[in-house]
């Protein structure tokens, strides 16, 4: 056994000249300390979080491949009027890859880590894009014998987003919720979760064949945003079950404005007129970016009404140990049912960096949910 494992990683580094550039580069990992699990990395998601980071406002359309003796580099242009907000990346090459799943292959002297000698284990952190990582053996959670790593990748970032859109909402004081990309991972997640403990949940899609799909895992109130009676059909909805709290994965564009107008529409239906609007708040919690263009609200929907960002990490503490520990037991319990998740590509560290790839998985696209096997 050697003294040190070397481990290839996916590092994404901004250039004073203001490229972006992919590359993937060895590290060397010294022998677990006692308490030290060495982890061969198998199954990694790339998320939305990870997109980020991996190609802040970079312009994809740019991109270029070359191989070099290290492996392949992908190289793209920042914008110069973009430069700024990546300006204190310059130099620093950073890895992505927050959560993900693998194989103890090796460990340390503790009891602990000695317990978890070849275990699938999850775990989540920065860097995860990387054949090999040494973390403590408290930062993993062990999986068992009947999960494989695919299984155990995605067992934290949309598992708990999904959770906590739902504690959310009752710490908020609501009673139903509306749900964008509701097709999604997630979003199919969320309406298991919606089902199971009776919460009204309405979601938005963007395709029909993404309606049959929600509506064949059981969900009540599913509506394509490209319809032409999709105000008409939300409002109808929103007075049916009462929800006036939105969580919205796309961020840019005009959906939430809508979702807030049709909210007061529904309410002021149900009320005596008030020149102000409705005095029931309505809230907008936007959680990711899809559409990167600017968010537009026109605020026709009176003054009781609020839009701010929902963060997973923020949300976990706030709701405290407890409450986190209760979320992560039962996603341990229901991993292979509730909170399963599918994906439609498994890719390599090197495949990760091709232009094809690329092209796609950056999308965002519902149902293309990619995943890295770095082992391969």
């Amino acid at each position: 056994m050697t003294n040190t494992q070397r481990s290839k990683t996916l590092r994404s580094l901004v250039t004073a000249e203001g490229t972006l550039e992919l590359s993937l580069v060895e590290l060397e990992l010294a022998e677990p300390e006692a308490n030290q699990v060495l982890v061969e990395m198998k199954a990694v998601p790339i998320n939305p979080t990870d997109l980020a980071l991996m190609f802040g406002p970079a312009d994809l359309t740019s991109i270029k491949c070359e191989t070099t003796a290290n492996g392949p580099v992908a190289r793209m242009r920042i914008p110069e009027k973009l430069l700024g907000a990546v300006r204190s990346r310059i130099g620093e090459p950073l890895g992505a890859g927050f959560e993900g799943a693998g194989t103890v292959v090796r460990a340390g002297g503790s009891d602990a880590a000695q317990a978890l000698l070849g275990q699938t284990v999850a775990l989540t952190g920065d860097g995860l894009f990387t054949q090999y990582c040494c973390v403590d053996a408290q930062e993993v959670n062990a999986m068992g014998e009947s999960f494989s790593p695919a299984e155990a990748a995605s067992s934290f970032v949309n598992p708990m987003t999904a959770l906590g859109m739902v504690e959310t909402m009752r710490a908020e004081g609501h009673s139903a919720l509306v749900h964008t990309a509701a097709a999604s991972n997630l979003g199919r997640i969320l309406n298991r979760i919606c089902i199971d403990e009776d919460v009204a949940l309405i979601n938005i899609v963007r395709k029909p064949e993404q309606v049959e799909l929600l509506k064949e895992e059981g969900a009540t109130w599913v509506f394509n945003s490209s319809e032409e009676t999709f105000r008409a059909s939300l409002t109808e909805a929103i007075a049916e079950t009462g929800a006036t709290l939105a969580f919205d994965a796309l961020g840019g564009g005009k959906l939430g404005n809508t979702i807030l107008s049709c909210m007061e529409r529904a309410i002021a239906g149900k009320s005596p007129y008030n020149r102000y609007g409705s005095d029931t708040h309505k809230q907008l919690h936007i959680y990711g970016r899809l559409d990167l263009s600017p968010t537009q609200l026109t605020a026709a929907y009176g003054f009781a009404w609020g839009v701010g960002g929902w963060l997973l990490s923020q949300f976990m503490a706030q709701a405290g140990a407890e409450k986190v520990e209760a979320m992560q037991s039962r996603i341990r319990q229901e991993i292979k049912t509730t909170f399963a998740s599918q994906y439609s590509d498994e890719i390599s560290l090197e495949e990760a960096l091709a232009p094809e790839n690329i092209s796609r998985y950056s999308r965002r696209a519902t149902g293309e949910k990619f995943l890295i096997n770095p082992s391969t």
